[in-house]
């Protein structure tokens, strides 16, 4: 029976880390979707200034307006390779949420597994202790009824 307890006290414990691993999960998925948001923003922005940006036939800007507009796109574009990176560190960060998850979840079936198996082992063994004396009581009531004797049961 300790050695159940012993394992109960494991699957408490890979209870507790499942849970853990699904919150971490969770939290990733929300910083991944979170980084993604923000890259259609970028995106969005980014076409929406090009658009109204575009040269347009007859517009006379000035050389200095379309330098400070390329400055400013080509720092946008740079904000889009960075937020690129950030998605790809993110989806690793997820990735490996995700089997940490289910590696815990195969280390909580693995010990569910083991108490069910111990304990049908102990109920197998229980009942054969079980039919071993009531086995033994019946030889003896069988004795002593053939050959006349009566035997005292411990």
């Amino acid at each position: 029976m300790s050695s159940l307890h012993a394992l109960n006290v494991a699957i408490e414990m890979a209870t507790r880390k499942r849970d853990e691993a699904r919150n971490a999960l969770r939290e990733r998925q929300r910083a991944s979707e979170a980084a993604q948001a923000q890259m259609e923003q970028l995106q969005s922005y980014a076409q929406e200034m090009q658009q109204r940006w575009a040269p347009q036939e007859g517009a006379m800007l000035k050389l200095e307006v379309m330098y400070h507009h390329e400055q400013f796109m080509a720092r946008l574009q740079h904000a889009i390779q960075l937020q690129t990176k950030v998605l790809q560190d993110q989806a690793l960060r997820l990735e490996a949420a995700q089997k940490a998850l289910m590696a815990t979840e195969l280390r909580l079936t693995s010990l569910n597994k083991v108490v069910e198996t111990r304990r049908r082992d102990i109920a197998l063994a229980q009942m054969r202790r079980e039919q071993k004396q009531t086995d033994e009581r019946a030889a003896l009531q069988f004795i002593g009824r053939t050959f006349g004797m009566q035997f005292q049961e411990a």
